[in-house]
């Protein structure tokens, strides 16, 4: 249930102090407790905090940002060390739950250290059950109750690799939207968003601009809901002639204008492109062939084009993407022409590594690394990553866990990579 405070004194004697929530709602730049009561039951005591006033002066901003938690491969632990984080909030890039039946993602890595319960996700009924199985652990809970969220969706909130209204195995239409309505209500009940993302049916407006002060302003993408079909099929191929048709769309039209008006209109330091799948070119030399992923932005070139060419054109500095997805982390420099590695750099990308989720690919994508001339780094072990934002430069940190099959797996520092505020292009802190 969504609950909106309201001239409710929120205390906590072992806090030692209580915030007033006037009629106009929370303040800005303040830190909050909380707790829920309802049957009866207290929940314990939630931290948040909210974002300073849009245009103040910021001098630090400390987040992190995390993707692809499944269950049945491995535990939660990487929540737990994330909660013992100093940060401002947390950015979800996706994947925050998978919908897959108990058992049918059968992870090579890890086996199931846990299972799912029941089927595929297709119901309302089903995704709210899979979204409270998640909930129950408790290294999730403790880091919501850490820190504020900021989330988007990827495919398996909902179902693999879906495109819009064209589900990942040809169900008709009208059966996958009622599908794609019961997964984004579910996802509306059991995320934090505000009432103006409130879902009309199969439709909910998940794209939204979050401001922190005037040091970074978030441009958070939805890159599921309105996109085209994969060209050629959704898998790792060469690029067919379709993949080239500029009316491809990751974005949809209305967002993509919404995210280009955004970039140019933005008074913030940093401008940051939160959203999904990889920006960055992502060659795989197979069979004699130049092939990608069409699922990622490799699929859609002809839109990447236009917002890294909008970036480049306009001269907007200081331009960073968010991603998940991928199950590793990446370091990438977002060329003018991937084509021509001394093209200019236009911006800099930042991928995590999934919570959980497996990775049996990890070795072979260490080997793309010396192909692909504009990526800086690649690991392929679980984790998230950790950023430190101030005026002058932007540092993250790749969070690398030991392993996710014990609750209790310890996690390191396993590379930090800067950007200098008009030096567009990551190095080695």
């Amino acid at each position: 249930a969504k609950v909106v405070l309201r001239g409710t004194a929120i205390a906590d004697p072992a806090l030692g102090h209580s915030v007033h929530v006037d009629a106009t709602g929370l303040r800005p730049g303040r830190e909050y407790v909380y707790r829920f009561m309802a049957g009866g039951e207290v929940s314990p005591v939630g931290r948040t905090k909210t974002a300073p006033a849009a245009g103040r002066d910021v001098e630090r901003l400390r987040f992190a940002f995390a993707s692809c938690a499944h269950w049945e491969h491995g535990y939660f632990a990487a929540y737990r060390h994330l909660a013992g984080e100093d940060l401002d909030l947390v950015v979800h890039l996706g994947d925050y739950l998978y919908e897959y039946a108990a058992g049918a993602a059968y992870a090579p890595e890890t086996g199931a250290v846990r299972r799912h319960t029941g089927g595929e996700t297709t119901t309302l009924e089903a995704y709210r059950n899979r979204h409270a199985l998640y909930k129950t652990d408790p290294d999730l809970q403790a880091a919501h109750a850490a820190f504020p969220w900021v989330t988007t969706w990827d495919d398996h909130e909902t179902e693999n690799n879906y495109a819009g209204a064209i589900s990942e195995n040809g169900e008709p239409e009208a059966a996958f939207l009622e599908r794609r309505a019961a997964a984004y209500q579910a996802y509306y009940e059991h995320l934090p968003l505000r009432p103006s993302s409130m879902p009309q049916g199969p439709d909910l407006r998940l794209y939204r601009r979050l401001a922190y002060g005037n040091l970074a302003e978030f441009s958070m993408l939805d890159t599921r809901q309105y996109r085209s079909d994969q060209p050629c099929g959704d898998g790792v191929q060469a690029r067919c002639a379709a993949a080239q048709d500029p009316e491809r769309t990751m974005t949809g039209p209305e967002q993509e204008r919404w995210l280009l008006r955004g970039l140019d209109e933005s008074g913030a330091r940093w401008k940051v492109i939160a959203q999904q799948v990889m920006m960055a070119e992502l060659m795989i030399p197979r069979s004699g062939e130049r092939q990608f992923n069409l699922d990622q932005w490799d699929g859609y070139p002809a839109a990447r084009n236009r917002i890294l060419g909008h970036v480049m054109s306009r001269a907007i500095p200081n331009t960073m993407v968010l991603t998940g997805d991928i199950h590793s982390a990446w370091i990438s420099d977002l060329k003018a022409d991937f084509e021509e590695p001394a093209s200019a750099t236009v911006a800099t990308e930042f991928v995590t590594s999934s919570i959980t989720a497996d990775n049996p690919f990890a070795n072979q994508l260490r080997l793309l690394v010396p192909v692909n001339d504009h990526i800086r780094y690649y690991d392929g072990r679980h984790g998230y990553g950790r950023c430190e934002v101030t005026p002058e430069r932007w540092q993250t940190d790749v969070r690398a866990m030991e392993n996710v099959t014990e609750p209790d797996a310890a996690i390191e520092t396993v590379a930090s990579f800067v950007v200098e505020a008009g030096q567009p292009g990551a190095q080695r802190g």
